[in-house]
């Protein structure tokens, strides 16, 4: 019975999130356009079925994902487990920074936003951009920096530390990257942060900051997703970078 009232809490709750973009994109066809909306049978239908997807995702993403991400990093930062005595050291995390890239990379493979923009780079491009080549690109991002930001997390330093210099490589790619891929870069840094990736990616970060002594939830468990957002567009970059430069090579 509690799956049941969860299910149909949350699916009225996504209904209404709904409703106003439905009633955006009909009020434009409708009243600034003046003209109807083909295959709405299909479009209604269409509609119904994001309505129960996301409702069934987010009451999964509450009883399955949110408390297997927190168990996971209460396990992976347990001192039995590490075999220390206290908090021990940075190198003592090794599983917890393993097991930020393996689901850094996963989850960054499923999410469903990074596949619809990488279908679109592919049609846009003529074939130039492969959309299983970009979604490795981004999600080897994704896992470097999930990774250290949980380093970050375990040894408690300042986040604004690695955001700088992250964009300043940032800043420093975009003037040498292939000025096709800059704006695709920065995209691929957004569509990170979604529905598979941040509700993971936050209850690790949770997790760490609630398990790992002298960590606070509040302070050093948030800012994984920013991690998430920012590698993304440097690796993005750097493959383009590479791939530009291998071409060059070849030519010779």
């Amino acid at each position: 019975m509690d799956w049941i009232a969860d299910i149909v809490r949350t699916l009225i709750s996504t209904l209404g999130d709904v409703v106003p973009i439905v009633a955006v994109l009909f009020g434009f066809q409708y009243l600034a356009l003046k003209r109807p909306i083909p295959h709405l049978r299909q479009v209604l239908a269409g509609f119904v079925a994001v309505v129960l997807g996301l409702a069934l995702f987010l009451v999964g993403l509450e009883r399955a994902l949110f408390p297997l991400g927190e168990l996971m990093a209460t396990q992976l930062t347990d001192p039995l487990f590490l075999g220390i005595d206290g908090q021990g050291s940075w190198q003592d995390y090794y599983w917890v920074y393993l097991f930020a890239f393996a689901i850094g990379f996963a989850t960054t493979i499923a999410e469903p936003s990074l596949l619809a923009v990488a279908i679109k780079a592919e049609e846009v491009s003529g074939g130039a951009i492969r959309p299983m080549g970009l979604r490795l690109a981004v999600a080897l991002g994704v896992a470097i920096g999930i990774a250290l930001g949980a380093y970050r997390i375990v040894v408690g330093d300042p986040i604004h530390w690695y955001i700088l210099a992250g964009y300043l490589v940032v800043v420093v790619q975009t003037a040498y990257a292939p000025k096709s891929v800059i704006p695709l870069a920065y995209d691929s840094g957004g569509v990170t942060t979604s529905t598979v990736t941040v509700p993971l990616v936050a209850a690790l970060g949770l997790g760490l900051a609630s398990t790992i002594p002298g960590r606070s939830p509040m302070i050093d468990g948030f800012g994984l997703i920013a991690f998430a957002s920012l590698f993304p567009m440097i690796s993005v970059m750097g493959y383009a970078q590479l791939t530009t430069l291998m071409q060059r090579v070849s030519k010779r």
